[in-house]
């Protein structure tokens, strides 16, 4: 998650101009990941023909390495962000937590 995205509270402001500069950070990042997942796709695909014309099975490595990052981002980008779900209940039980005055 980038700076500017966490200086967003996730839901909690009604301003227009915060919520709309905060729907396009959030579908720039969702554009973002499925760029990556496209790429992945294509250059792992190149990958696995020239593994197989060489009789080996070696592309399986760099897809899974290259997976868990995608993943990562994945997590980053549908989990985390500002205004996502899970984004959304840690908040609201950080709020919680310091309003208890722990």
């Amino acid at each position: 998650m980038n700076a500017c995205a966490a200086s967003f509270p996730p839901s909690t402001d009604r301003d227009p101009a915060r919520l709309d500069a905060l729907a396009r950070r959030r579908a720039g990042a969702k554009i973002g990941w499925f760029l990556h997942a496209a790429v992945y796709l294509c250059v792992n695909a190149g990958l696995v023909l020239l593994s197989l014309s060489q009789g080996r099975h070696w592309a399986v490595y760099p897809a899974l390495g290259w997976g868990l990052g995608l993943l990562a981002h994945g997590a980053a980008v549908w989990l985390l962000m500002p205004g996502g779900h899970l984004m959304q209940r840690l908040v609201a039980r950080e709020r919680a937590q310091l309003e208890r005055g722990r």
